[in-house]
Parts: structure tokens; sequence; C-alpha cells
């Protein structure tokens, strides 16, 4: 194991609290990290020595655009993009989504089709259907299997080739399944088809390496605050594609990408931030990630160090997956809702979702959160998939996320915790 949690877990100042004697223990991250120095030390210079607004002459806002350009070309190099030009800030993964939908639509009409799945979070479920009302398009659902927790890629492919999909929007790991799906695959398919893809990975980008050149997809969001970063929303998109949209924006904005995109005045302070986030991650790749260098040997500097870290964090993760599965699955009544066999655990993320017979999972989650060990319950915002699974009117899942700040020992605590649950 590359990593030395005592040393990260110091990084990060929420870590370190209690309430009442009692150590906060947050498995609450899939939806929104707790953030190191980094982030904390970069907004707060930026809020002091470089807060401005864009474009002027004058010093404050020289070097504000400066650490702008900055935190563009980090997250160009988190992703793999070819361009810093190709990253588009904004709000939160979903209010980029809905924009970006708005410029798509301008290249559908009435009678196309689109393709969402049953596994997405409502981000990219929602902007979609609304679009689809608003032009007249035909949906179709890729559905996932309930025993395998997985798609079909012989149905996707069914699909793709009979129905004329216009686009597809997919996700690349579930926010409640944990599954991490073969986006790849699912692109390779809509390409054929000349099918644009559009790609959902927030769940996916804090547990493990993104390569937007290697899926192939024409569009990939994420959110920083999902990977340890400030409430913001990343949209990544081909170069191509982005100067071929039309974009919704006042007169005076730019006409290029990813200006035309950023709406407004952005949250300049949290694309700072975002890039202490990107920083702590580059030195989490050169302290601790060198064994995983090797994996990529094409890249070179912040590049290399953002992978190997993210691949680091990935191979810990597993040890957090089986401990918290296997606990789970000892307990009495527990289903979980997800791909459970330690052989496949590489197929997922640590995201966690279970039931419990007879059990109201809000009530197991106040429990917990009164032993100040916090995570969510409900449908979280998969409402397709805890339909699917037929979970909606009993209150849907229990969800339990560790990432790599988490430990065993509080994987411990929390299953100990959870005996006295029900």
């Amino acid at each position: 194991m590359a990593l030395n949690i005592k040393t990260i877990r110091e990084q990060f100042p929420a870590l370190a609290l209690k309430d009442e004697g009692k150590a906060r223990i947050y498995l609450d991250n899939p939806g929104g990290t707790q953030v190191p120095r980094q982030v904390l030390e970069r907004m707060e210079h930026y809020l002091i020595h470089t807060n401005s607004n864009h474009g002027g002459p004058f010093r404050t806002s020289a070097e504000s655009d400066k650490v702008l350009e900055d935190a563009h070309q980090g997250m160009a190099d988190m992703l793999n993009a070819k361009s810093a030009d190709e990253i588009i800030f904004g709000a939160n993964m979903t209010s980029l989504t809905f924009a970006v939908s708005r410029s798509i639509g301008r290249l559908l009409k009435r009678g196309d089709a689109i393709l969402l799945t049953r596994m997405d979070h409502d981000g990219n479920v929602g902007p979609w259907l609304h679009l689809a009302d608003d032009l007249g398009l035909e949906v179709k659902w890729l559905n996932f299997d309930l025993e395998t927790y997985e798609y079909d890629l012989t149905e996707a492919e069914s699909i793709f080739k009979n129905n004329n999909i216009k686009l597809a929007a997919i996700n690349y790991a579930s926010n409640c399944l944990g599954t991490i799906n073969n986006v790849k695959a699912l692109t390779e398919m809509a390409h054929h088809s000349e099918t644009l893809v559009f790609v959902d990975a927030v769940q996916y980008v804090p547990h493990g390496p993104t390569d937007v050149q290697d899926i192939g997809c024409d569009f990939l969001a994420c959110s920083p605050y999902k990977f340890f970063g400030p409430h913001q929303g990343v949209l990544w998109g081909k170069a191509e594609m982005l100067e071929k949209l039309e974009a919704y924006k006042v007169r005076p904005a730019e006409n290029t990408a990813p200006g035309k995109f950023e709406t407004g005045t952005q949250l300049h302070e949290g694309q700072a931030g975002t890039l202490g986030v990107l920083e702590y991650l580059e030195w989490l790749g050169e302290t601790m990630g060198a064994e995983y260098h090797k994996n990529f040997p094409e890249f070179s500097g912040r590049r290399k160090n953002l992978h190997a870290a993210m691949l680091a964090i990935q191979d810990y993760e597993r040890t957090l997956s089986s401990s918290l599965i296997e606990g789970l699955q000892n307990l009495a009544g527990v289903d979980v809702k997800g791909i459970s066999a330690g052989k496949d655990l590489a197929r997922r993320v640590p995201t966690v979702s279970f039931t419990v017979k007879n059990q109201n999972p809000e009530e197991i989650a106040v429990k917990l959160a009164a032993e100040n060990i916090f995570v969510w319950h409900g449908h979280n915002y998969a409402l397709e998939a805890v339909r699917l699974m037929g979970l909606e009117e009993s209150g849907g899942v229990v969800r339990i996320g560790p990432v790599h700040y988490n430990t065993l020992e509080e994987i411990d605590r929390t299953i100990e915790v959870l005996k006295t649950c029900w």
C-alpha cells in the first residue's frame, strides 16, 4: 500500500474535529468531501491578494486572470485534455449540464432520439428530459441488471444500432450502486452510430485516473467538491465540439471557449481552491505514488503525478470497499445494492448502498449521526436507480461512501454501531 494515511489525514483540518469528545467519521463523501490545507490557503490568498474581476489592466485583475488560467490548465492535466481551452468552470455539474444541453439542443430536431440511463444521478437525466420535452425528442433508456448491477453492453449496442440515437448521456460510476461502467466501450458503440456522448464522471473522478482522450467521449463533467476541492463544477468538451456549439451568453462575452460558456463572473476563489486541490493531489502522486508512475509513460510533470495519485487512491480504496462490504454482509437483514464479490471490486468505487429488512433507511442514518458517523439516506438523486430497484416508497437506501482519507478503523467503528441500529 503506497499511501501513508496518517500523513494524508494531517492535510485535512476537518478530520481532526471532535464533537462532545466524539471524532467525526466522514462517510458522506459521495455528496461532498472535506478539503486539504492547500485549498484553504489558495482561497484565502486569492481573496486577500488577487480579488478582482476579469480582464483589467491593473495588478489584481492580471494576477486573478493568471490564477484562473492555471486552474484551467490544472484541470486539463487532471483529465488529460488536449488543451486548457477545453475546460469550462461553473457552479456545479448540474448547472453546466443544463446550460450545455441547450446548446446541444440546437443540433437536434423534433423526432430525434436520445439515450439516458437508469443508473445515473439526475444531474445527467433531468436536463435531457427537459430538452426532450422542449424539442419533442424521443427518449430511450438503458437499464441495469438487477442481479449484476451493471449495464448489458449487448443491449446497449442494440439500442444504438436500431434507434438512430443522436446523443447518449451516460455515467462513469454510479453514485448509488458504486458500479464503474465501461464508458470507453459505450462511447465506441455510440460513435459507430454517429452519436454524441456526454459522460457524467462526478462519482468516478475522486476514485481513479480519468483520461478523456482514452475514453473518446465528446463531453465529460465532474465536480471538484467531490474530489476534495471547493464547490465548483467542471465541464470538458472536445475543442471542435465547443467551437461548433452556440453558447447562451451575454453579447459582450467572449466568442470562443471556454469563455463563451462561462456565464457571467465566475467564482474565482473557487477556481483558486480547485488549483489548491490539484496541488494536493500532485504532492500525493509525487511523494506516495512513485510506484504508479510507470503506468503513465506518456505523461510527465504534474499530469503524471496527478494520474499516479489517483491510481494509488484507487488501490487503497479497494481495501476500504472490501472491509465495508464484508462487514455489512455479516449483519442480519442487510442487502448490499451493488457489486459485492471480492474478485469484482475493481469494477466499483467504494460508495456502498444497502437496505435492511423491515428497517427505515432514514432511522439508520439518524442513529449513525448520533454517534458522529455521517452517512446519507434516500434516493441521493439517483432517482431512476432507486425506482428500478423498487425502493422509492420504502425510503431508498443507506449510503456509505469512504474515500482515501478514511481508515479501516473508521469502517470497523461504523459496522460496530450498525450492529446496534436494529
